[in-house]
């Protein structure tokens, strides 16, 4: 099972690259056969090239990410909460996300599952 520090340390990647990074770079984080579910009751991405696909939106916004907290769990998962603020030209918009995680030997994600709905978006 990976350790709380790999498993810290892919949660802090995975926000760097949300943040700056490309769609491939952050599904690179993910196992072969991982699921992401975003929110949480939408349909599952499930393999690296679908959760590519998924991310590939953030690569035409600019976005900053900021951790709250983290939490590590059991031998091999993590909850966080965390906000992403998203410019996309004239809209400023605001999510406070909270994301359950899984993890493999290798710390790679097996799983994310995102709790957040629509009223929780703020616009400004």
């Amino acid at each position: 099972m990976p350790s709380p520090e790999q498993i810290r340390a892919t949660v802090h990647r995975y926000l760097e690259l949300v943040a700056e990074g490309t769609a491939a770079e952050i599904a690179a984080l993910y196992a072969e056969d991982a699921t992401v579910e975003d929110p949480v009751g939408s349909p599952v991405h499930q393999g690296r090239a679908a959760i590519e696909q998924f991310y590939s939106a953030l690569e035409a916004v600019q976005n900053k990410t900021e951790l709250f907290a983290l939490r590590i769990g059991g031998e091999n998962e993590a909850a966080f909460s965390f906000r992403v603020v998203t410019e996309t030209g004239d809209q400023t918009i605001t999510i406070d996300p909270i994301d359950v995680m899984t993890f493999d030997e290798n710390a790679r994600i097996t799983s994310m599952r995102a709790f957040w709905s629509p009223a929780d978006i703020a616009f400004a």
